[in-house]
């Protein structure tokens, strides 16, 4: 089994990878991926350790030595000097608040701090071109990347894609605090107190205040089809269904399916030609599904309107629905 185990997720990976350069070269862009690979082990290793295993066992799982991994951890670990955050976002941040800082004022702000994993961080910054190093020697200078320098390929702005994603996020999570949505969407606690802002200003969130714990709660989330807008949000919102419906299915301990089970999923592929009698009702497939879903959902949503659901929580159903027309002409999946 174990060989087996290896092979899915080597299999995952490698699909998941190329996802990821899908998407990082999406309308001709060029994004940074350099801190990738550092936010995919510092999460991987988060997730381990819920799952109960140790330190030293996680090391050996990535075949790496004790004193190694303690290393990368710390690089990517809280922040000293900012506690509740990485140290990794906290030196972005500092350096956003300013126009262009010393190398040595950015060491002395992050004293508390390895100096070393300091460093690290900085060189970070600037390989994924987030910020900006100019000058040599005692006289290094860092500049954070400015809204403008991200915009994205299709001409809408930065920010109305990260409300998007912001918004996608809190209707999974509701109700959701800061922290949640933080590690659902990892960027500065700065933007994303912009983006649910936004989307509180203009009634696509509420704010729930109950014992002193701010949450956000959003009871719909809708993007159009068409929108050129938040394209992001619908992939991320359709990926984390997909992969939210496989940990589920994990976690319930049955690994084979069943008949009328609410759990799971299942794939079909259809070999069909212009001529043949039902190449019109596959290719129609997609849009009868989602038809037949957005009036189940009108239903459902006018029913809440008038009925509370009892307490202590309400059982959500995620189902989705995706389709895809490979010509042969054009290569393979």
């Amino acid at each position: 089994m174990g060989m087996n185990i290896n092979v899915l997720i080597d299999s995952l990976v490698r699909q998941t990878t190329v996802l990821i350069a899908q998407l990082a070269t999406a309308a001709g862009a060029r994004a940074p991926l350099a801190h990738t690979a550092n936010q995919v082990f510092f999460d991987l290793v988060t997730e381990l350790k819920e799952q109960g295993l140790g330190n030293k066992v996680i090391a050996d799982m990535f075949g790496m030595a004790l004193r190694t991994y303690h290393s990368r951890m710390q690089r990517l670990a809280e922040s000293h000097t900012f506690r509740g955050r990485s140290l990794w976002e906290a030196v972005l941040e500092h350096l956003q608040e300013k126009e262009t800082v010393l190398r040595s004022e950015v060491m002395q702000r992050f004293r508390n701090d390895d100096q070393a994993t300091v460093a690290s961080v900085l060189k970070d910054l600037v390989e994924t071109g987030m910020v900006f190093q100019s000058g040599r020697g005692d006289r290094i200078t860092y500049r954070a990347a400015t809204p403008e320098e991200y915009t994205l390929a299709d001409g809408s702005s930065a920010d109305e894609g990260l409300s998007q994603l912001v918004w996608v996020a809190a209707n999974r999570l509701s109700p959701a605090t800061l922290a949640e949505l933080q590690q659902a969407v990892p960027v500065d606690a700065s933007s994303l107190q912009t983006a649910l802002a936004e989307l509180v200003q203009d009634g696509r969130i509420e704010v729930c205040k109950d014992g002193g714990c701010t949450r956000y709660v959003c009871e719909r989330c809708v993007i159009p089809v068409g929108s050129s807008v938040g394209w992001e949000a619908a992939v991320y919102d359709h990926y984390q269904a997909v992969v939210t419906a496989l940990c589920s299915k994990l976690r319930s301990g049955s690994l084979e399916a069943r008949h009328g089970e609410a759990i799971g999923g299942s794939t079909y592929a259809y070999d069909v030609w212009p001529e043949h009698p039902q190449y019109r009702e596959v290719l129609a497939l997609l849009g009868d599904a989602r038809a037949r879903a957005v009036a189940l959902s009108k239903k459902v949503e006018a029913y809440n309107r008038t009925h509370s659901a009892p307490d202590p929580a309400y059982t959500r159903v995620i189902h989705y629905v995706g389709q895809t027309v490979l010509d042969p002409e054009l290569g393979g999946e």
